[in-house]
């Protein structure tokens, strides 16, 4: 098992929306490979979500429920970008040659 100080913050919550942490040396395990690939899916649907904002914000023709609905979606980007940005963040402390 990983020392306390080298736990991954998974990309997902658990109940009540309280944070999973990932405890293995395995870097190339199951877990580690799904956390992975969701952490991509997260940075890959942000970004598509900024250019639809982009676009959105540039038309002058968006109402106030558009924009709300965009802000909303605008706001579980970003929790998910920080969280990925957490977790890395943190394993570059453990591990600066890992990325």
């Amino acid at each position: 098992m990983t020392a306390h100080d080298e736990l991954r913050l998974l990309p997902w919550t658990g109940p009540e929306g309280k944070p999973c942490y990932l405890s293995t040396d395995d870097r190339d395990g199951f877990m580690s490979h799904l956390a992975d690939n969701i952490e991509s899916i997260q940075l890959r649907t942000a970004a598509e979500l900024l250019d639809r904002a982009t676009e959105s914000l540039a038309e002058e023709q968006a109402g106030p429920e558009d924009l709300r609905l965009l802000a909303k979606e605008l706001a579980g980007a970003l929790r998910d970008v920080l969280r990925v940005a957490t977790s890395r963040g943190h394993l570059l402390e453990v591990n600066p040659h890992r990325f």
